[in-house]
């Protein structure tokens, strides 16, 4: 299980990925090569997730692996997953001073102490949070190395799921070598794509997923608060079915082509989410006296104009769509080539998982 933002020294590059985001409706694959100092998209394919009712069984997940490697119908084997946001708990903690590898152990044997929590099962993924810039030491940090505190970012899931993750991935014919926790996704394509804002700025994310959103606040490049709300595009597209007595299908392309004229349907179902976000903003605000910039919109639903500009009135902040390939040289067919940009946003856990691994 990898927790990187970005590239990893500690583990080993690789010259091409294909990274899967399993969601909820869409599943949603990339397929990137390296190229020089830079990263290529050679290919995109969006196909039906699997229907299952608790848990993916592993034979099911295998069948649609193999869909999926036969859609991209290219020859890596690597292959990065992405774990859904009910799936891992991310959450920051105050840690000794100790390697990595160390912190994991600490985290299997005693996770009750830091994350207040019994989590036997688990497997558990670390990264230490930037140091804040000081003159000197303060109280805090004096005494032995091994009883200094530190910050550190904690990724877990089931160990069982991991086994099964990589079972199905190796059946499939894949070579499992990175599973990524999707919150990740958003802010190391952010990274890439508008590397100054990143480093400079305090920026929110928010990912507008099927059954839940996500929102990560950055602040100069730091992920400083992460919350998943349950609230996605699926409740606003059922919502808006039920409400105008049509299909799901037709619903879901009012909302992204047509939103505008079923404003008094779809506004009542955005609020929630608005409010939910902008709760999140304001528990950031206060705790760091610092406004938030911006707020960057990615996910299926984000492609509706009216959906961005709702957020922006209950948010009262500067919200914008962005395309998490800019960055990229796009080694596509023609076809796709043409639909990038209208695809783009989908695309953006997937394509940050595989720049985890390259």
């Amino acid at each position: 299980m990898a927790l990187p933002f970005g590239n990893s020294g500690a583990r080993k590059r690789r010259d091409q990925m294909v990274a899967v985001d399993l969601g909820g409706r869409t599943t949603k694959a990339v397929h990137m090569q390296r190229r020089g100092d830079g990263f290529a998209l050679c290919g995109y394919v969006l196909l039906d997730a699997p229907i299952f009712e608790k848990t993916l069984p592993v034979d099911l997940l295998t069948e649609h692996l193999k869909a999926v490697s036969h859609a991209l119908d290219c020859k890596c084997k690597w292959l990065t997953l992405t774990l859904g946001v009910t799936d891992v708990l991310v959450r920051h903690v105050e840690m000794p001073s100790m390697p990595v590898e160390d912190m994991r152990l600490v985290l299997k044997n005693n996770s009750r102490a830091y994350l207040q929590q019994d989590m036997s099962g688990y497997v558990f993924d670390c990264r230490v949070a930037s140091p804040a810039p000081q003159s000197k030491p303060n109280e805090s940090t004096k005494g032995p190395p091994g009883q200094q505190k530190q910050k550190v970012l904690v990724a877990s899931a089931k160990n069982q799921l991991i086994d099964d993750f990589v079972l199905a991935a190796r059946n499939a014919g894949f070579i499992p070598d990175h599973i990524v926790p999707g919150v990740i996704g958003p802010i190391n394509s952010f990274e890439r794509a508008l590397p100054e804002v990143f480093q400079m700025e305090s920026v929110a994310l928010v990912d507008i997923g099927f059954k839940s959103s996500s929102i990560s606040i950055l602040k100069e490049k730091d992920l400083i608060l992460n919350r998943v709300v349950a609230i996605g595009g699926d409740r606003l597209t059922a919502g808006l079915a039920e409400s105008m007595n049509i299909s799901y299908a037709e619903a879901e392309g009012i909302k992204i082509g047509m939103a505008n004229e079923v404003q008094s349907q779809l506004e009542p179902l955005l609020t929630p989410l608005g409010r939910e976000l902008r709760a999140s903003l304001d528990f950031f605000e206060h705790q760091h006296d610092r406004p938030v910039s911006q707020v960057f919109l990615s996910g299926g639903s984000s492609r509706s104009d009216f959906v961005m500009e709702t957020l922006r009135r209950e948010l009262m902040a500067d919200c914008k769509t962005w395309n998490p390939t800019t960055s990229l040289k796009l080694a596509l067919s023609p076809e796709q080539t043409a639909e990038i940009e209208h695809i783009a946003p989908q695309l953006t856990v997937a394509i940050g998982a595989a720049l985890t691994a390259l």
